[in-house]
């Protein structure tokens, strides 16, 4: 599909030009909305957003009583500035009642006007795994371990943590705090060199925390590179 350049879309609903003063509402009450979302759901407000376009560029406001969620978890609440849309994909979420989540993918089109076709025969494209040396897996699996069995708040292992399990585990190793960094560091440093984002303390700002890890143990997951059945590994190290 061709757009005019600055055109925005949303998924299963509308298209509009880049007209100055367009505004394009989304919220749970169909009559007064441009898109419906969420038409059952009460946490959802009647008018829950708003699509703005200013000067060629479109910015999205929040109306409703709860925040949306952007990319990077970034909430956005109703007394919050407005923010522009980047060109390209960007999906809303709105957080419903008893854990519903309800989305909205927008797309600004960009010079060329070119949205990506539809392409529901061909085949889906794997993931990129990131290749893990045996001891860098069997570290990372004892960092991620709560993740990998589906904890319900989970948190990584801290560094002390994930010593104290593999001296159990293997205790002729001699495994220490630093040794433990070393591998994690390693694996953080390699994945941050090949373009992934948040893995270094100039990118999160202070204080840093547990996010380092987390935001490795995330992309490790949702690459494929680690799984649930990777936590075979620490009844294989006990062996």
């Amino acid at each position: 599909m061709t757009l005019v350049p600055g055109s925005l879309s949303v998924a299963g609903g509308i298209t509009a030009a880049p007209a100055d003063g367009t505004v394009v509402r989304f919220g749970r009450n169909r009559p007064e909305v441009d898109i419906c979302v969420g038409e059952d759901d009460l946490q959802v407000s009647r008018v829950h957003g708003l699509l703005t376009c200013r000067d060629g560029h479109w910015w999205l406001d929040v109306v409703g009583r709860t925040p949306i969620r952007l990319p990077g978890s970034v909430l956005l609440h109703s007394d919050a500035d407005p923010v522009p849309l980047p060109t390209g994909y960007t999906p809303l979420v709105l957080q419903g009642s008893r854990g519903r989540e309800h989305q909205l993918e927008l797309y600004v089109a960009g010079a060329k006007g070119r949205r990506p076709p539809s392409l529901p025969a061909n085949e889906t494209e794997e993931p990129r795994r990131w290749r893990l040396m045996p001891t860098e897996r069997l570290v990372l699996v004892v960092l991620a371990q709560r993740y990998l069995r589906n904890d319900r708040h989970p948190q990584p292992l801290s560094r002390q943590q994930i010593a104290l399990e593999l001296a159990e585990l293997q205790p002729e190793i001699g495994w220490t705090v630093k040794k433990v960094e070393h591998y994690v560091s390693t694996v953080r440093n390699r994945l941050s060199r090949s373009g992934v984002f948040g893995l270094r303390r100039d990118e999160v700002g202070e204080p840093v925390g547990m996010t380092l890890a987390a935001n490795l143990v995330h992309e490790l997951l949702n690459s494929s590179s680690l799984l649930p059945t990777d936590l075979e590994l620490l009844n294989e190290a006990a062996d």
